[in-house]
């Protein structure tokens, strides 16, 4: 079944995932995870999106936003847009950092919304990256204030 067109997309809660062109890292040490926050701090607050959870990983991210349908595009296009470009310049590079657009999901009801955000928080548990949600920096797991 093909996934609806964007244009179609209602405003709401949203779980945006996007991921490393060829599966390859985006966040290469600590600068790089800090550079793409301060980013999507500055989308947060331009496109006024409300951030529920954010997890990065070093070859994807995960979001969990409540937006306009319309500022959900925007946003996610000057976020990816404006972090590949600072990678690119920083390592000398051309080329697509991120493989493809960005994936997205209407979050439907209060059940779907607690398993996004279970799955967003034990990412990096999965990734084998920690051994509890809490313990990764570049997540929200464990924070009680909306970002």
């Amino acid at each position: 079944m093909p996934r609806r067109a964007r244009s179609l997309l209602p405003n709401g809660c949203y779980h945006v995932f996007c991921r490393g062109v060829a599966q390859s890292n985006i966040f290469l040490d600590q600068l790089h995870f800090a550079v793409f926050m301060d980013k999507f701090d500055s989308v947060t607050a331009r496109f006024e999106w409300t951030c529920h959870r954010f997890c990065l990983i070093p070859n994807h991210y995960h979001l969990v936003i409540q937006a306009t349908r319309p500022n959900l595009s925007r946003g996610m296009h000057r976020l990816n847009f404006t972090y590949a470009q600072w990678f690119n310049a920083l390592h000398d590079r051309v080329g697509h950092l991120f493989q493809g657009r960005f994936g997205s999901y209407v979050i439907d009801d209060d059940r779907h919304y607690d398993a996004v955000i279970r799955y967003v928080d034990e990412n990096p548990v999965r990734a084998g990256l920690c051994s509890r949600p809490e313990d990764w920096p570049w997540s929200s797991a464990g924070r009680r204030a909306k970002r």
